[in-house]
């Protein structure tokens, strides 16, 4: 018992001196700070980060990325023609994952490209917003109302817009028989042989 009271007594007079030098201070505990200089040389360096080549994996990653994104944000609400131009991007989508996995990187980046045509022409149907711009396909749209074109000896109705019935079928662009062929709303899938015969 005599230990004990001059313990407790100790242990009394050091959490009274810790509350008085912790009030003195501003609640902040002792005043223990200490500065350590820091040379320049120790200071992280930002690294500047290189832009992804054109037609290299990291802008291959961003389009089909991008793609996905774009077929995952929206609904075809039914509509024959959305539903076919969804159809299209997601099956350009799976061949630019196919092709990324191959490392053929500017193949997918241009399929992904390709289908997001096919996402906005689903877009302009369900008069939704288009979306941002999108690189061109190196073929020409469609500048006349309504128009036609003449591919493999055959006359197809096009148009800029889609029209129930006359021109319910969208078709991004591309080349066909070493002749561009624009993209646009087309009377028949003629790109798709399964569909035409229908």
């Amino acid at each position: 018992m005599v230990v004990a009271v001059p313990l407790a007594l100790l242990l009394i007079v050091g959490a009274v001196f810790a509350v008085v030098a912790q009030r003195r201070h501003g609640g902040r505990g002792p005043a223990a700070m200490v500065s350590v200089p820091v040379r320049a040389a120790e200071a992280p360096v930002p690294v500047p980060v290189p832009a992804p080549e054109p037609g290299g994996r990291g802008e291959a990653e961003r389009w089909v990325e991008r793609l996905g994104a774009g077929l995952a944000g929206i609904d075809a609400a039914g509509d024959t023609a959305a539903v076919l131009a969804l159809a299209d991007a997601t099956e350009r989508y799976r061949a630019a994952k196919e092709q990324l996995a191959a490392a053929r990187y500017e193949t997918a980046g241009s399929t992904a490209v390709e289908g997001l045509h096919y996402v906005r022409g689903a877009r302009v149907v369900l008069a939704l917003d288009p979306g941002p711009a999108l690189p061109a396909l190196g073929t020409p749209a469609v500048t006349a109302r309504d128009g036609r074109v003449i591919v493999a000896d055959r006359t197809y109705t096009v148009s800029n817009r889609w029209r129930s019935g006359v021109t319910p079928y969208y078709y991004a662009g591309g080349v066909v028989d070493g002749r561009r062929v624009p993209g646009g709303w087309y009377s028949v899938p003629w790109w798709n042989p399964a569909l035409a015969a229908a």
